[in-house]
């Protein structure tokens, strides 16, 4: 008998945000839910990192309009660590580099923000970690030293997915993974994330290209142009833009008459 999972939603309503007084957002309206695998593709400027960061809470991103609800909850009333507690997690496309602390350190003080002492497994902890590493084709001496430090691009991206992993996050937005991988890397990110995509969490994957999803299978591509998801499909949509670029997807503009 298969055991039954509970479902989760992530609802995003009418989403309006601005940088610096520029609005970058223009009214998205996107549902995630558990169980599912979305793609957020789109041109450079259209949006994508802006929508990724506003959930987040990042300070430069000002939401001015709508709502973000994860399992009813107005994530836009949390702070940024009680959105992380609630179940959200950002994968960043620049990871930073923090001197002094070790991965294998951060990825256990990560692991005790969802555990007491009492329901903290050392011995588990330690299986999946070896595991995750093994996904990603990594290096175990990586874990010794401080966090990205010296790390390469592909290191730092394997990072972000080793500790998405870890947190087992009810919905995780990894911003660009792909970026600045070579093929294998690419390959080994995809896979990996494909593995670890549960059936009581969803998965918001922001990229241009085509090239990561032939690994992850998106039950749904979404596509942002000018700050609004424009267009929506399944995953034989990430390869017609492949074939055709963002230019058909683009609203037409009527000209103006003389």
């Amino acid at each position: 008998m298969t055991a039954l999972t509970t479902p989760h939603t992530l609802v995003i309503e009418n989403l309006h945000a601005e940088v610096a007084g520029k609005e970058i957002l223009r009214g998205v309206t996107l549902t995630l839910h558990s169980g599912e695998l979305t793609a957020l593709m789109g041109p450079n400027g259209s949006g994508k990192s802006t929508l990724a960061y506003a959930l987040m809470g990042h300070p430069k991103y000002k939401v001015t309009q709508g709502r973000a609800l994860l399992d009813g909850q107005d994530l836009f009333k949390l702070s940024v660590d009680q959105r992380s507690k609630a179940g959200l997690f950002l994968g960043f496309q620049y990871p930073q580099e923090v001197s002094g602390l070790s991965l294998s350190k951060f990825l256990w003080t990560a692991y005790m923000q969802r555990h007491t002492a009492q329901t903290a497994d050392t011995a588990e902890f330690d299986r999946e970690l070896q595991a995750h590493l093994g996904y990603l084709e990594m290096d175990g001496s990586l874990l010794k030293r401080s966090l990205n430090e010296g790390f390469s691009g592909g290191e730092k991206k394997r990072v972000e997915v080793l500790q998405m992993a870890t947190l087992h996050p009810l919905f995780s937005i990894l911003d660009e993974p792909d970026s600045g991988l070579d093929i294998d890397a690419v390959r080994a990110v995809g896979e990996t994330v494909a593995k670890l995509h549960r059936p009581d969490a969803g998965i918001l994957v922001i990229t241009h290209y085509q090239r990561i999803l032939k690994y992850l299978k998106p039950d749904r591509v979404h596509v942002m142009v000018d700050g609004i998801i424009q267009l929506s499909g399944g995953r034989e949509l990430a390869e017609e833009l492949e074939a055709k670029g963002y230019d058909f997807v683009r609203p037409v503009v009527p000209q103006a008459t003389n």
